[in-house]
């Protein structure tokens, strides 16, 4: 297990799986370690994955400093990596509350991202939030679920009552899978244990983001930038991922049909090809 130290000390692990260009992958959950990702639907066929573990999670170490849980403290950890890898210019992945982090980072450091690609991505910091009101929204798409009847009330004391228990959300996993079969079932039940909760209400706190002049930073980049959606996700909705493309001009949307949060899961086929296509595209434009 490859490991490098970060600007503060803190020694960082990352796990490589494939060959070919390198693309750097950055987990979400918030805090969650990156083994969740798995090879992301065969993708590492295609590219060498190299799948970061923030600070704080899987094989990383725990800082000194839990303020630097916070996104926009991160993005030095990023730099390091590419740093470390001994690269001038790489593709990136980012999946759900890691777009947040990739989006910072991009902004940041818009010379070293060649192509950028946001699955299921958070994106305050371009100042588009999700609300309950959206992840209610997706229930009615799930309606003739077998599993809908039962797990809907918690759904609701979720995001509409604000009532949940550490039952109910266990209870409205299916929600998040375009397919509740068992390999969902398997990836879900693995999740135990993986997530730093403490760094994650760290990553959540408020002043880590500048939309204004994080859009602005990233207007050049716009059209090496994806929005990968689940059309059954709820954060973000496709219409939601729209909206985060709309505030990075240039940069494209692609909704997966009939898939949840982890789109690798859902349709492996369909996921890879989306991601490989645009990222060759992005190559060969010479962006």
């Amino acid at each position: 297990m490859p490991t490098f130290t970060a600007h503060d000390g803190t020694t960082l692990a990352y796990h490589s799986l494939g060959e070919g260009e390198p693309l750097l992958c950055l987990p979400g959950g918030p805090m969650r370690a990156s083994v969740y990702l798995g090879d992301l639907g065969g993708l590492a066929k295609h590219r060498r994955l190299i799948k970061l573990d923030l600070r704080g999670t899987g094989d990383s170490g725990t800082p000194d400093d839990p303020a630097t849980y916070r996104p926009d403290r991160q993005v030095e950890d990023v730099e390091a990596l590419w740093d470390h890898l001994g690269l001038e210019r790489a593709d990136a992945l980012a999946h759900s509350a890691a777009g947040d982090l990739a989006l910072l980072h991009a902004a940041r450091y818009p010379d070293r991202v060649r192509g950028l690609v946001l699955v299921t991505p958070r994106a305050r910091a371009v100042g588009v939030r999700f609300t309950g009101e959206h992840r209610m929204e997706v229930a009615a798409l799930r309606a003739d679920e077998p599993w809908f009847e039962a797990v809907f009330p918690s759904w609701r004391a979720a995001w509409e009552e604000g009532t949940a228990t550490d039952a109910d959300w266990d209870a409205v996993v299916p929600f998040f899978y375009g397919r509740w079969d068992a390999e969902a079932q398997a990836h879900a039940a693995a999740e135990a244990g993986q997530s730093n909760e403490e760094a994650a209400e760290v990553y959540a706190a408020a002043g880590g983001f500048d939309p204004a002049a994080t859009r602005a930073a990233l207007a050049p980049l716009g059209e090496r930038i994806l929005i990968l959606a689940g059309e059954l996700d709820s954060g973000p909705l496709p219409r939601i991922a729209s909206a985060v493309a709309e505030s990075v001009p240039g940069s494209e949307v692609a909704v997966q049909p009939g898939a949840g949060h982890f789109p690798w899961l859902d349709d492996p086929g369909h996921f890879t090809g989306t991601v490989v296509s645009f990222l060759d595209r992005v190559r060969r434009s010479g962006s």
